[in-house]
C-alpha cells in the first residue's frame, strides 16, 4: 500500500478518473497472451484503490470495459468477463472491510445475468461505507450514457412527471449513470494515448487531463500519486479570467 504524504490543500483533486489503458500491448511486447496483461491490470487496481487515502482521494473511477471493447476477439472478451468475475469475488471481501462503495455504471443488459447479479450483490453489500467510492465502468460509452439518460427524460415528459420547460442540466445528471456523484477533477489515461474514447464526456466539461505514457500493469502508486501533485500547479478557472 502507497503511504506517501497526505495533502489537505484545497488543489488537491477529490474525484481522479482513470482510462485504464495499454494491458494488452504491455502483454504483447513481452511475447505473452494480452489475458496475461489484463490479469496483471487488475492485480494492479488494489494498489491503486490503497494509494487514495493517502492521497485524499474520495473518488475513483476506472474505465474497465467500453461499449466498443465487444469488437475485440471472442476469445479476449469472455476472458475479460472471466475476469471481472474473479474480481470481484475476490476482491469483494476486502472492499467491503477497507470501507469503500462500490459502484458500476454502463449499460448492463448486455452483460451475462451472474455478472449483473455478482455486481448487484457488492454494491448491496457496500453501499453503506464511505472511504472511498470506487466506481467501475463495464460496458460503459459516453454517447450510450447520455442517450439512455435522455430516453429516460423522454419518458418522464412522457408520463407527466416532467414538463419539456423543465428540462435542465440538473435534470439531465440526475438520469445520467452516475447521478449523485461529483464530476471527475482529474483524469488520466495510461499508455501515451490522447484520447478520452467516449469517457464521461458530460461529466468531464471541467476536468483537468493527464497522459501518461506508462502502460496500465506498471501505472504505480508512486506514479499515480506525482499525477495528483501536479494537479495542485494547475490553475481551474471553470470559464471565468484569472484573479
Amino acid at each position: 500500500m502507497y503511504t506517501g504524504e497526505r495533502s489537505d490543500a484545497p488543489e488537491q483533486p477529490s474525484h481522479v478518473a482513470i482510462i485504464m489503458d495499454g494491458n494488452g500491448r504491455w502483454a504483447e511486447s513481452r511475447g505473452l497472451p494480452r489475458l496475461q496483461g489484463h490479469k496483471r491490470g487488475a492485480d494492479r487496481v488494489r494498489e491503486i484503490v490503497e494509494a487514495c487515502p493517502d492521497l485524499a482521494i474520495t473518488h475513483l473511477t476506472l474505465f474497465a470495459f467500453s461499449t466498443e471493447n465487444w469488437k475485440r476477439p471472442p476469445s479476449e472478451v469472455i476472458g475479460l468477463m472471466r475476469l471481472f468475475r474473479r474480481y470481484i469475488k475476490k476482491e469483494g471481501a476486502r472492499l467491503v472491510a477497507e470501507g469503500v462503495r462500490v459502484r458500476f455504471i454502463g449499460g448492463r443488459e448486455a452483460l451475462d445475468a451472474d455478472l449483473r447479479a455478482l455486481m448487484a450483490g457488492l454494491e448491496m453489500q457496500t453501499a453503506g461505507n464511505d472511504q472511498l467510492h470506487l466506481t467501475v465502468a463495464i460496458n460503459y460509452g459516453g454517447r450510450d450514457e447520455i442517450l439512455r439518460a435522455t430516453r429516460r427524460v423522454a419518458e418522464a415528459v412522457r408520463a407527466g412527471r416532467l414538463l419539456a420547460t423543465e428540462i435542465s442540466p440538473e435534470v439531465i445528471e440526475r438520469h445520467l449513470d452516475t447521478a449523485g456523484l461529483p464530476d471527475p477533477d482529474l483524469i488520466l489515461r495510461t499508455s501515451g494515448e490522447f484520447r478520452v474514447s467516449g469517457f464521461l464526456p458530460w461529466q468531464s466539461a471541467y476536468s483537468e487531463f493527464a497522459f501518461v505514457d506508462t502502460r496500465w500493469p506498471d501505472f504505480t502508486a508512486e506514479i499515480f500519486a506525482a499525477q495528483v501533485r501536479g494537479f495542485a500547479r494547475r490553475e481551474r478557472r471553470f470559464g471565468a479570467v484569472a484573479g
